[in-house]
């Protein structure tokens, strides 16, 4: 079945993968959205199995003190890549 970019374009919306994962989801459901979600979730924990075994060797380790100095934390917040590590966003969620 031929599955119109617009389907594609909601599938991706509401889950954030990509337009060939959309795509095979919904050519494998026939179109139907809430199936191609389930296939979705399913592909999703097999990855997220998948990558369970990698070693985290970058990252980074923060401290914040409470401005009464009574609390304070340590983090340590790891990633894959010293590229991931660099990056704002990872910085900023530490």
């Amino acid at each position: 079945m031929a599955v119109s970019m617009d389907l594609i374009k909601k599938l991706r919306d509401m889950t954030g993968a990509g337009i060939m994962e959309c795509r095979k989801a919904l050519e494998e459901t026939n179109g139907d959205i809430e199936k191609a979600l389930e296939v979705l979730r399913k592909r999703g924990a097999t990855i997220a199995e998948k990558k369970s075994g990698r070693t985290t060797k970058e990252g980074l380790i923060v401290a914040y003190v409470h401005f009464n100095g009574r609390i304070g934390v340590l983090l340590e917040m790891n990633c894959e890549t010293d590229f991931v590590a660099r990056t704002d966003e990872f910085k900023e969620l530490a």
